[in-house]
């Protein structure tokens, strides 16, 4: 490889290129991604997939996808599929079937048993509180349980009789024998099982014990002879805990390595807190189009390439970093642009009458998406009553107004040239109706009226028109870093402005849209029609405005 091509490198690929060259694991490149089943996956879980999939596929490698279940309390086969279902939309397949901890169960009881054989663990009868006690502070070192120096055959008899059932929860835990005067914390006999009789959404009442995070995860990886751990930042100082755990057991040597993880301004991502969204009724469930978690970003109409796009532009660091909002949503842009077929909807109308257009109706002829020539056309019915929007047309408009005004023209797209000519108003003075005349020779496409106009407006035919409901979003948030403030609880800032319901007049074709189908609406934004659909109440969730020129909704407040 040139000189040039290792300068390209982020800091990842250039330890799997080096283990590669120097032959480690015979060149072989093995990831995964280990979720746990206690909730559905977020923007964050989007940046460790890309870069544990984008890694194997690059040096030809694979990746196991391996559900991390070592707690039957939280954990669901419903958050089993739908992780399944979010990893498959963002574009990527795991080798294999699925893997699960829950696999490993009786490995890892093996394990825990060498542990205790070798003396590297002991049975603890302490509370959890007594064992919180016993780690000492960053600046003091921890004190000895005093259990820690039971012997080998009372530790092996005490976690038989917990994997048969005989204590109650809570009443004994199995702790690895490191060092309590460890500067890392994590190292001060960590609780490696624990007692909990609970129903496990796939060995059932097999098990009452159950291993502790940080002793199934690394020796999952070995198991499954991982050759690259990719871990977000807040795993750095489980490392040594990991390496250790894979040093006194003898098993294969799975490096763990960590990147920043991904967070965005106005998102959360934590799980514990998305549940409390859901739970306390902030939001209408876990694909909530205004949660950062990919079942709401789909059913919001973001498209997983925009996902993807925004992964890679972000690249991969060793620091954590707050992304700005505007750089996601220009990547939602540039690929909803190319994507997404435009259609005509007015999202406040108002009438318009045009004078002198004879007969009912006409078809027009409108293309879908102008950057894409196989989208083809559309037809639109034009008549002489329309639905423009309200601020589209203004009374006494200044010489640079390019839109409706009186005796002045505007283009209405994929249609003709109108002139506005007058207005009815109700007794307080608002505008109720607008009339105007139009230039038949003004055709688009066909245009041989010599009539200039600088604008071009969005319509609807007035009776082929059908309702929609529309829902608009702000951000969740309104405070970029909502878990930032030290001594307030992140639910101060939620927006209560964050969905506003309208309803909106829209050309007939989109009574045909397919539930999840994003559009442009021109001059408005994109939108994408909501599982709520039904005939005859049609539902469409804003996406995303053509530009950032929302105000946010920490300055309205």
């Amino acid at each position: 490889m040139s000189e040039s091509k290792k300068e390209s490198l982020n800091f990842l690929e250039e330890i799997v290129h080096a283990d590669i060259q120097s032959g480690k694991h015979q060149g072989r490149v093995h990831t995964r991604f280990p979720p746990e089943p206690n909730g559905y996956l977020h923007i964050g879980h989007a940046k460790a997939i890309w870069v544990s999939f984008n890694i194997a596929q690059k040096y030809g490698g694979k990746t196991n996808l391996r559900f991390d279940d070592t707690n039957p309390v939280t954990e669901d086969t419903e958050y089993v599929e739908a992780i399944k279902k979010d990893i498959q939309w963002l574009g990527y397949q795991w080798d294999g079937e699925p893997l699960f901890a829950s696999d490993y169960f009786g490995k890892l009881y093996q394990f825990a048993t060498k542990l205790i054989n070798d003396g590297n663990a002991y049975v603890d009868d302490s509370t959890a509180e007594e064992i919180a006690n016993q780690k000492g502070t960053p600046t003091t070192p921890g004190t000895e349980s005093p259990y820690r120096h039971r012997s080998i055959e009372e530790n092996l008899d005490l976690f038989s009789r917990m994997k048969n059932g005989e204590f109650e929860d809570g009443t004994r835990v199995l702790r690895a024998k490191i060092d309590m005067a460890s500067p890392n914390l994590l190292m001060r006999d960590p609780v490696i099982y624990r007692i909990k009789h609970a129903h496990h959404h796939r060995t059932g009442s097999e098990w009452c014990i159950y291993p502790m995070y940080d002793f199934a995860h690394g020796q999952s990886d070995s198991i499954e002879g991982i050759t690259h751990s990719l871990c977000s930042l807040e795993f750095m100082h489980h490392r040594p805990l990991y390496d250790w755990f894979i040093e006194k057991l003898e098993i294969f040597p799975s490096k763990q390595t960590e990147f920043a993880r991904m967070n965005v301004e106005y998102m959360i991502t934590s799980k514990r807190r998305l549940l409390k969204l859901v739970e306390e009724g902030y939001v209408s469930g876990w694909d909530d189009p205004r949660m950062p978690t990919l079942s709401g970003m789909r059913r919001r109409g973001y498209p997983a390439s925009a996902i993807r796009k925004f992964c890679d532009v972000t690249g991969i660091t060793k620091r954590d970093n707050l992304q700005e909002i505007s750089l996601f949503n220009a990547c939602v842009r540039e690929e909803l642009n190319a994507l997404a077929n435009r259609v005509m909807v007015v999202l406040d109308p108002i009438e318009l009458e045009i004078l002198n257009y004879e007969g009912d109706s006409e078809e027009l002829l409108a293309e879908n998406n102008p950057g894409d020539p196989d989208a083809g056309s559309r037809k639109l019915p034009f008549s002489k009553h329309l639905y423009i929007e309200r601020d589209d047309f203004m009374e006494d408009a200044p010489k640079k107004y390019f839109r409706l005004g009186l005796e002045k023209n505007v283009r209405l797209k994929h249609a003709y040239i109108i002139r506005g000519e007058r207005v009815d108003k109700d007794e307080q003075g608002n505008i109720t109706k607008i009339y105007c005349t139009y230039y038949p020779d003004s055709k688009s496409g066909q245009d041989n009226s010599g009539v200039k106009a600088k604008g071009t407006l969005h319509w609807v035919s007035m009776h082929q028109s059908i309702d929609i409901n529309v829902r608009h979003y702000d951000t969740l948030f309104t405070d970029p870093a909502p878990l930032s403030h030290e001594g307030k609880d992140f639910l101060e800032f939620y927006n209560k402005a964050s969905l506003v319901h309208s309803v909106a007049k829209s050309e007939p074709s989109l009574a045909s849209a397919e539930v999840g189908a994003t559009f442009q609406f021109m001059r408005k934004g994109y939108f994408s029609k909501d599982k709520d659909s039904k005939e005859g109440a049609l539902v469409f969730n804003k996406t995303i405005s053509l530009k950032d020129s929302w105000s946010k909704a920490s300055k309205k407040n």
